[in-house]
This record gives structure tokens, sequence and C-alpha cells, in this order.
């Protein structure tokens, strides 16, 4: 049976095989796909992925395929049978975009058998859900998914996921091929060390030696498997802000709304907020996502080292440079930045960074050489730039320059109603690190928790809760920390999305000295249609003092 899908032109054709499953195909090569030697079930293509879509739906197959074809080679399948068998097949894809809910075998015992095969348990899956039912979502993701998308499709959203986690599984691959390569390097030099033992003992010596080469490359095995891992960890949890009110919401707002441009941003916030994770967000929604956040923390770095870590140095610059040595600007060129705690750069540095942010130039430490670099700088602090500006600690100029798009992270005490889950989340988490199983958490330590007034923030939080999770012996949580309530004069409340709102567009009216249009106008900093801007201002009730 033939079938023509309307909305794209595809022809497919359909095939029943024993299973009574039918197996769809593209018939034309170039016709359907648009890409000579590249069809969904058979044409061979060495240069692109293989994406198999599973759906029962007809039209969501030929969706689909349309979205993806010009990227990727792609196979469809429109029950589970199908989709195990392509999966185990001599040519597997890879990557699965799997229908959740579907006649006989449904999509969470597909994922189930794949993950169970080991031919298959590597392939990643993103489930396709018409629905966002949390306790789904939730039970695709523990059953091995790496991802969920809803439907209706929203189809940048679906390239970004589908080269995202391809980049994933890119890099997994490549983690277990070196430890697969260094396996085999401790094998031979443990060979080598049984030859060893067997000489006389003039060969003593080089079996010491061999041993300590084996120890060397066991420690090199530990640790790069352990990088590899937490860079994996960190490029799957980047996004896993926890919490559902009204400023975090406001936050992924504003990074959904800065991440694909290349602006300098500014993230804001007390110590302990999670500006990191603001940072890292942007960056894994922006262009340059295929490349590493390059981070710079400027308290970290002696004054007389950050100079040379940032621009780089010539071989004999300073006393100890054996070595040329590129810069994180260099490092990071075509990438992004992380500048954190940027208030602590010392003055005599920020002209020179300031000039990198104007020009996209610099040299590196005893060179006359320029060099050209295109860098996305993401900036946070815990200090009040305009206040160090005042004190003569901070240039004004570089203050503009980094000013252009800041997010403020509110502070946990503003976030009241998102403790309870930051709570959860981390007492699940330390406690399956312990081996432990607490599962109380008593209103009286909850109001404990929400009456603190949290001066470290979520980072305070979570050791609060690890020293909690200690405390505990049974399945009841007890705090072992006297939380007292904040004092006099310090208030604790939850902004609402519209506070927030008033709030920053003050800030920015203030930093633009209410120009609200033209150029370098709060408008254009906000991204706003200046009508639309006076009428927010209206709306919330803004005027000028």
């Amino acid at each position: 049976m033939r079938q023509l899908n309307s909305s794209y032109g595809a022809l497919v054709s359909r095939e029943s095989d024993a299973t009574g499953c039918d197996a769809y195909s593209v018939e034309g090569c170039d016709r359907a796909i648009g890409l000579k030697g590249n069809t969904m079930d058979g044409c061979e293509s060495t240069e692109r992925n293989t994406i198999l879509v599973v759906d029962d739906t007809l039209d969501n197959l030929s969706l689909m395929s349309h979205l993806l074809k010009d990227s990727y080679k792609v196979k469809v399948a429109n029950c589970g049978e199908k989709a195990l068998k392509i999966a185990a097949s001599d040519s597997p894809p890879d990557l699965i975009l799997l229908d959740m809910m579907m006649p006989g075998m449904d999509g969470y015992e597909v994922c189930r058998r794949l993950k169970n095969d080991p031919r298959t348990m590597n392939i990643p899956v993103i489930f396709l859900t018409a629905g966002s039912e949390g306790e789904d979502e939730k039970k695709g993701l523990e059953i091995g998914a790496v991802d969920y998308i809803t439907k209706p499709i929203n189809p940048p959203i679906v390239m970004a996921r589908v080269k995202s986690h391809l980049a994933l599984k890119a890099m997994a691959d490549f983690m277990r091929d070196q430890t697969a390569f260094l396996e085999q390097a401790v094998n031979e030099r443990t060979a080598e060390l049984v030859i060893a033992t067997e000489e006389a003992e003039k060969g003593k010596q080089k079996a010491e030696n061999a041993l300590s080469e084996i120890k060397m490359l066991k420690d090199q095995l530990e640790a790069e498997r352990a990088y590899l891992q937490d860079e994996i960890k960190v490029e799957y949890n980047h996004d896993k802000f926890i919490g559902q009110g009204d400023g975090l919401k406001y936050v992924l707002y504003k990074v959904e709304q800065i991440a694909a441009s290349d602006t300098t941003v500014l993230v804001l916030g007390e110590t302990g907020t999670g500006k990191e994770l603001v940072a890292r967000a942007i960056h894994s929604l922006s262009l340059r996502k295929t490349r590493s956040l390059v981070k710079v923390n400027c308290a970290a770095l002696p004054i007389n080292l950050i100079e040379s870590e940032l621009f780089g140095h010539e071989k004999g610059a300073f006393t100890g440079s054996h070595t040329r040595r590129l810069g994180r600007f260099e490092v990071a060129n075509g990438a992004t930045l992380f500048l954190d705690e940027i208030g602590e750069l010392p003055l005599e540095l920020q002209s020179k960074l300031l000039r990198v942010l104007q020009d996209g130039e610099f040299e590196r430490l005893g060179s006359s050489h320029t060099i050209k670099v295109d860098v996305r700088i993401i900036a946070a602090t815990n200090r009040n730039l305009e206040e160090e500006v005042r004190k003569g600690h901070f240039r004004e100029d570089l203050l503009y320059r980094l000013n252009i798009f800041p997010i403020t992270m509110p502070p946990l005490r503003d976030r009241i109603e998102d403790i309870p889950l930051l709570v959860d989340f981390y007492v699940k988490k330390i406690s399956k690190r312990m081996g432990k199983n607490i599962e109380i958490i008593s209103a009286g330590v909850m109001n404990a928790l929400q009456n603190y007034h949290w001066p470290g923030n979520v980072r305070e939080l979570e050791n609060v809760m690890e020293r909690a999770v200690i405390n505990s012996s049974g399945s009841k949580l007890r705090l072992a920390d006297e939380l007292k309530k904040p004092a006099k004069g310090v208030s604790i409340s939850s902004k609402t999305l519209a506070a927030v709102e008033r709030d920053y567009i003050l800030q920015t009216l203030e930093q633009t000295r209410w120009k609200v249009g033209g150029k370098n106008g709060a408008a254009e900093i906000l991204g706003l249609d200046r009508s639309t801007l006076r009428a927010r201002m209206r709306k919330l009730g803004i005027q000028k003092q």
C-alpha cells in the first residue's frame, strides 16, 4: 500500500513483515531525502549520523523524516518490534526518537529492551510524548532514555536536542575508546613486568620501573575516566535548575532569550546562588555549544599570574616562563569564556580586557604580535560593580561593556517555595551516596529551613543537608545545625514574576539614565520595541522620579 503525505510531498511505501508491523521507506533517495545515496532503510551514507524514528502514526513519521532528512540519514519504523530489529542490525542507528505511546509494545518496553541488549544499550533514546506528565517523563528517564520531546514538536528544539545528544554519544564513545586503549597499555606493561620478575637479580630495577609505569598508567586511566564522566555529567545536567518559583522562571526566560546570540552577559548574584550554572546553560543553548566552556576564576589566581592566564606569554617573558603558553582567550577562540568573579580583576588588567571586548585583539606577555580572537564573554560577580566604580576599583567603561545583558540570580531567601524541592533533591542525592534511606522530613524541619535567611544560598543549603544526612541514623532527617532566624531588619519574601520584571526594568532604566529608546536605550538593551517597553512601564507603574 502507498500513501502520499500531503504536508511534505514525501512518497512513503509500507510493507508488512512477519511481525505484523509495517516498515516504511522513502522511495527515491534523491527525491525523498534530498541527498543522493541516503534513504531511510538501506542506502549507505558514511558522512551523516543515522536517526531511527519510531511512531505508529504515518503522518508523524513523515513529519520527522522531512525535518531530519537534510542533516541526517533517517530510518523509520511504526512499531516496537521493527524498531528493535533495526537497532540490532549490522547498521544500527546513532540515536532513536521513540514514541512513548504505541499499540502493542509501547515505548517504555522498547526502551527497556534496548537498554538490556548489549548490542543496543549505548544508543541514546529520546522519547516523543503527546503530553507532559511528570511521572511519565520520570519513568522514561529511569529506564534509560536521555531526554524527551513534547508533541506537537518544535523543530528548532528537536534539531538542538538531537545534535546535543549525538555530541554526548560521541564523547561517551571516545571515553570507552580511551579506556580500552589505556587498559591495553596496562595489560602490556603488566606482561612486561611478569617477564622482568622472572629474570635474574640484575633485572630487579627494570621490574621496579615497570611497576611504577603500571601505577602511572592506572592513575591516568582512573583520572581520565573520572574527568570524562564528570564532563558528560555536566553536559547532561547543566540545565537541571531545581525550582518552580517565579524568580527562577524569569532567569530561565532570560537565558533562553539571550543564548542564541553572541551578546556579552553579566550574571549577578550572591555567593552560592548558581551563577556558573546560568553560564553553562547559556553556553549549552548557544551556537558555540559544540566547543567547551572555558572558565577563569579571577579571584582564585594570584595577581602576578592572572594576566598570563588570560592572555598567555612567550618563552622568557618573565622568570620561570621556559615555554610559550596560550592564554584562555586563545583557547576559547570560537567558543565561550566564563570570567567568574570579574569584580576581583585587578584594575591594571581591566584596560586590556576592555580592548579585547571592544576589538577582539590582545598581545601575549613578552610579544608585540597582535592576536585576534572571536570569543563570547559571560562574566559573573557577587559584587555591586556600580559601587566598585564609585570607589575607583572598577572601570566604568568596562562595566558598560559587560553590562549589556545582565541576569540576576535571586538569593535563596527569595525562593522560599523552591526550598522543599531543593531539600528533597539533596537529601536523596546525599543519602544514596552514603548508603542511607531517609524518607521523612518533618514539617518542623522544613519550617526551620524555610525561615532561615541562607547567607550562603544554595551552596550552604547543600552543606547543611550533607551534615543532616550524616547526623540522621534512621529514616527521619535530623538537622545537625541550629538554624537561627534572620536578624531584625532582614526580610524574607517571595517576589512575584511581575515584581522581578519591574525591578529589572527599573535597573535598566537607571543604567541608561532613563533613556527609553534609541541607541543604547533601555528598549534596545531589553530587546523590546520602545512602545512595548512603555506599555510595560505603565502596567507596572514605573515612572521617573
